[in-house]
């Protein structure tokens, strides 16, 4: 039996950024507490282009960005002023209302540069989807790095291979940049009831299973796999609990009850969520078609 369910990215190009979606999608809409999951880039920018997201709105998520190369600058309603740079982790708390922007730092956008990174939603626990809205930065040397023979494994977030992230989380879960060489292999257990692999680049077997780069395995449950490169690959590890109950998702919002969706969007369109100090440009209210859509 094949011990995974493959899933193909949606790919979108937005002026010369490429942005590949792989959660939510037809064959599996969450992995543990994660409901969204885009690989952003490469992508070069030349001298005076960069990253422009205006400020838009979240609640009931975290948000985790992670970079491979370049940096982003992150501002927020709390007055957050942070530069992200490659192997740091921003994770943002939504809970009850946030706002943030995400543009090129000034020093980069002059110069040009390349970026590469993961953005990835967290479905927060139904008893902290209003918690107050928080944002932390861990610098890439403040997390676990865990070695293996021909692997290098850095613990993004949660608890792994007998090692915890010093970021906060508020389900159980895992999070794990993965670099291997050509021939290393390493079992992953199966500490948590879901699970998945995403190869960036390079391809490899699980088990007997081949999956190459840009594809996210999603594994099955109660089975240990074992992961072997073919080439010199990157890949993430992710995962964790089931959610606790089903989820709705539309535009940036993410709540177990539609109603609360439908209040985050009236309280955007009139201007009701705190402003980021800083930012005069905001990311309107798209039109909705269709009701939210749930997670289970």
């Amino acid at each position: 039996m094949q011990p995974f369910i493959a899933i193909s990215p949606h790919e979108r190009d937005l002026g010369g950024f490429s942005v590949r979606r792989l959660l939510p999608s037809a064959a599996r809409r969450t992995v543990g507490p994660f409901v969204f999951f885009d690989h952003m880039g490469p992508a070069d920018f030349a001298p005076g282009h960069g990253i422009d997201v205006r400020p838009h709105p979240h609640i009931g998520l975290a948000t985790v960005t992670y970079l491979f190369e370049g940096a982003i600058q992150h501002r927020d309603s709390l007055g957050t002023v942070q530069t992200i740079t490659a192997g740091d982790v921003n994770w943002m708390t939504a809970g009850r209302g946030i706002v943030h922007s995400e543009r090129s730092p000034a020093d980069l956008r002059q110069s040009g540069y390349r970026m590469e990174g993961l953005q990835t939603w967290v479905a927060l626990p139904r008893d902290q989807e209003r918690c107050e809205p928080a944002f932390v930065h861990h610098p890439a040397a403040t997390l676990p790095v865990i070695e293996m023979p021909g692997i290098t494994m850095r613990l993004i977030a949660g608890s792994a291979f007998g090692q915890t992230s010093p970021v906060a989380v508020a389900s159980s879960m895992f999070y794990i940049a993965v670099e291997m060489e050509a021939g290393a292999s390493f079992v992953l257990p199966d500490e948590y009831e879901e699970r998945a692999v995403y190869v960036l680049s390079g391809d490899i077997n699980i088990n007997t299973g081949r999956l190459g780069a840009a594809s996210m395995a999603v594994l099955n449950a109660a089975e240990p796999v074992t992961l072997s490169a073919h080439a010199p690959t990157r890949l993430m590890l992710l995962g964790g609990a089931p959610l606790d109950g089903e989820r709705f998702l539309w535009w940036n919002f993410v709540a177990s009850d539609r109603a609360a969706i439908d209040e985050a969007s009236e309280r955007w369109q009139a201007g009701g969520f705190d402003p980021v100090p800083g930012e005069t440009e905001f990311i309107p209210l798209p039109d909705r078609p269709k009701a939210p859509e749930p997670f289970s």
